[in-house]
Parts: structure tokens; C-alpha cells; sequence
């Protein structure tokens, strides 16, 4: 079985997401600043059926990112902003599970991706992402809320983050609701590029209240 992956664009502060995200703006305002470091890399084009692109260690950490993906887990919320952007062929190639109150019957798209419309909650989502993914990766995409969701269950196995010089000021913040304890994170990588540091880190085992 593979792991638990959740893997972020982060500014400086905290955000996931600028203001206002949602349809109209699906990172929210001034939140394509945290994934402008991505465009150029070839591994993000050929995601998005282009060709070309820088190569390098970034893009080689990207790689193998997508070599372990088998399954997603979204909220309902970050699927209704992407949904449109995404377009007919969204960059997941795999199957997709959205978290949700809304039933919908699973939507096909082209270049592998499926969209499965869970309404029974994050750990079903997950169950039905683990059977899909096999020995890969399940991929949780986010948003924040379902990210912190994971993390107070002891779902989420690492973290990788691309930690953005940028101060968003107002947004999605990852790391909220948490409660009142202290969680310790192992760092196991950093890779450092122009304007963006990537931090590759693995779960705690324990969770303990301050």
C-alpha cells in the first residue's frame, strides 16, 4: 500500500489560497503567485498535455511526485473553483475522489481522470483512494480544511511544501483548527530554488496536547 501524500504551494505567512478564491478565482486573488515557480517545469507541462520545459532537481522532485500518484482526495470545495480551469483533461490522469454533500454521478474526463463524488465523508473518500491508488500514492490535493481534517485524524503520512518569499496577507491558511497541541514534523528534505524552497516532511507518530 502506498502513502498518504499532501503536496502545497505555501507563502511565507501561512496561505494556501489568496482572498476571495473560488470560481472566479480559483487561487484565490493574487494566489497564482504561489504556483508561478511551477509553469515552466517540464514535468508540469506534460501534466497539462504540452510540451517542453525546464528540467533540473525541481523538476525531477515534481517527477517523482507523479510517479507515485495513483489517487486523489479533494474537497468539494477546491473541485468547484478547479472544475472549469481544469478543463476536459485535468492534470491528474488518475481517478479523482471530491468530498461532499452533494451527490453527482462520477464524471469522465479525458487522459484518465475521473471525477467520484463521495458523500459519506474524508475516510470513505480516503478507503475508496486507497483501493483505486493499489500500491501507488493517494494524492490529497486539498483544500486547507480537508488538509487539516487529515492531519488531526493521523491520515496524512508527508507533507511536501513549496514555501513561496510572499506574504499573502489574507486567504486560505493551511494551518489552522488544529486544537491545542503540539505537532512535530520530521524534515527529511529541502531543496532550495529560485524564489521558492521546497520542504519535504514526514508525519508524527504522536500527537500530544500542550
Amino acid at each position: 500500500m502506498g502513502e498518504v501524500v499532501a503536496r502545497l504551494a505555501m507563502s511565507l505567512d501561512g496561505y494556501v489560497a489568496g482572498p476571495r478564491s473560488g470560481p472566479e478565482h480559483p487561487l484565490g486573488i493574487g494566489g497564482e503567485r504561489l504556483h508561478a515557480w511551477v509553469y515552466g517545469l517540464r514535468t508540469f507541462r506534460r501534466m497539462q498535455g504540452m510540451e517542453g520545459g525546464a528540467g533540473g532537481p525541481v523538476d525531477e522532485l515534481l517527477a517523482a511526485w507523479t510517479e507515485r500518484l495513483g489517487a486523489v482526495v479533494m474537497g468539494h470545495g477546491m473541485f468547484v473553483s478547479g472544475e472549469i480551469p481544469w478543463g476536459d483533461e485535468p492534470p491528474f490522469h488518475s481517478p479523482v475522489y471530491v468530498v461532499t454533500h452533494h451527490p453527482r454521478a462520477s464524471v469522465v474526463k479525458k487522459g484518465g481522470t475521473t471525477y467520484h463524488f463521495v458523500t459519506e465523508g474524508p475516510e470513505r473518500a480516503l478507503e475508496l483512494a486507497r483501493e483505486a491508488a493499489g500500491d501507488k500514492d493517494v494524492s490529497l490535493a486539498g483544500g486547507a480544511d480537508l488538509v487539516q481534517q487529515f492531519i488531526r485524524a493521523g491520515w496524512l503520512d508527508e507533507l511536501l511544501l513549496h514555501v513561496v518569499p510572499v506574504l499573502a496577507c489574507g486567504g486560505r491558511r493551511l494551518f489552522e483548527g488544529l486544537g491545542e497541541r503540539h505537532i512535530e514534523w520530521e524534515k527529511t528534505e529541502v531543496l532550495d530554488s529560485p524564489g521558492v524552497t521546497h520542504i519535504r516532511l514526514r508525519a508524527p507518530h504522536t500527537v500530544s496536547a500542550e
